[in-house]
């Protein structure tokens, strides 16, 4: 991750400011290029086809995009801007205001993060954002199996956390390894294993 801001800026300001070409968050007050390899691209995109597909083959009224800024808070308050590697957004939300270049500040129905070395973001920073601000499904695909043995279990093994929003606004996690099928809500009908999607 690159830092290109030397001033704390408010979120309208990170609008104005962040650069057309690339990914970037606002984190802090401060402008961070979201940098990933290869294989981060790679399992991002076949997760975002795998949507994609469902959404096309059930006429879901979705849409699945990697360029969505999501505006959540930090638990001290601070306002961030959040581009999810894979964001499923409600059609109607998404259309509401087409024109508008601010973020979304209303819930979406997936984020999904593929972990890489700033994995502590992914499993503690964004999972209290995204629980907060109601999203309805936090996928967390840690393909490296690089965060600690809190989060994984003893041994490290590559997972996906699926964190679904409960009735009392909470998420309840379950946990997808090696040839287990993946479970989503959002889309029932998937039929993906954590093995194949680790192997993009």
């Amino acid at each position: 991750m690159i830092t290109l801001t030397k001033q704390k800026l408010t979120f309208e300001q990170f609008l104005e400011q962040c650069p057309d070409e690339g990914r970037y968050e606002l984190i802090d007050g401060e402008i961070v290029e979201m940098s990933s390899t290869r294989k981060h691209k790679d399992v991002s995109e076949l997760v975002m086809d795998l949507f994609k597909d469902e959404v096309k083959r059930l006429q879901l009224q979705y849409k699945v995009t990697n360029q969505a800024v999501i505006k959540t808070n930090a638990k001290n308050g601070t306002e961030h801007g959040r581009i999810p590697d894979v964001s499923v957004i409600d059609l109607d939300t998404w259309r509401s205001n087409r024109s508008d270049y601010a973020a979304l500040q209303e819930p979406i129905q997936i984020a999904v993060e593929v972990t890489s070395t700033n994995w502590d973001n992914d499993y503690i920073d964004k999972l209290y954002e995204y629980e907060a601000i109601g999203i309805k499904e936090y996928w967390i695909v840690d393909y490296l199996a690089i965060a600690s043995r809190d989060f994984l279990g003893n041994p490290k093994l590559p997972t996906i956390s699926i964190y679904s929003l409960n009735e009392r606004g909470k998420y309840a996690l379950q946990q997808f390894r090696g040839s287990q099928a993946i479970v989503s809500k959002t889309f029932p009908e998937l039929i993906v294993t954590a093995e194949e999607i680790f192997q993009a």
